[in-house]
Order: structure tokens, then sequence, then C-alpha cells
């Protein structure tokens, strides 16, 4: 499943927003502390919420976008479930 998704970082409360053609195999690898640098320093990670993509490349496309909201309103509307295209998958 192609996807953007968003992490929340349990020891800090920080971000991690990513793109992947598996989520599952990705959140284990961010999980385990194989993932990115940021990953592995900010962790443990919980998956906070996701949107399905028809491609990776609109993962990715989709993903910059996101970032370029962090710490907006259009970020928290994401987070706090208020974005009908984003599957919530825990609380914030």
């Amino acid at each position: 499943m192609n996807c953007v998704y968003i992490l929340r970082s349990t020891k800090n409360q920080k971000f991690y927003i990513g793109s992947t053609n598996n989520l599952k195999r990705r959140i284990k690898e961010h999980s385990k502390g194989t993932g990115c640098l940021y990953t592995r320093l900010n962790g443990p990670w919980i998956l906070i919420c996701f949107k399905k993509c028809f491609s990776i490349k609109e993962a990715r496309i989709e993903e910059k976008k996101i970032k370029s909201y962090k710490g907006g309103n259009a970020f928290k509307n994401i987070i706090f479930g208020k974005v009908a295209e984003w599957s919530k998958a825990a609380p914030c």
C-alpha cells in the first residue's frame, strides 16, 4: 500500500512524516531502530495517521506538502483527525 504517514515519538512528542510502499514494514523498521537517523534518535514511535496514495510518486509529493505544513493549522488538522482523507491510527 502506497501511503504517506505521520508518527509521534513517545519519548519527546516529536513528529515524523514519511512515505512508503509498505507501511507495516516501514513502521517495523522505525520501531527496530533501522529507519532513518532522526527516528533512531527520537524513538520509540507510534503511528498517528496515514493517507493512502495511488503511487509512491504521489505519496512522496504528499509527504513534501505535509512537511511544509508542519507546525501550522493544516498540520494540526491532519493529526487531530479533521481531514477526511487521512485515516486516524492512534489518539494524539
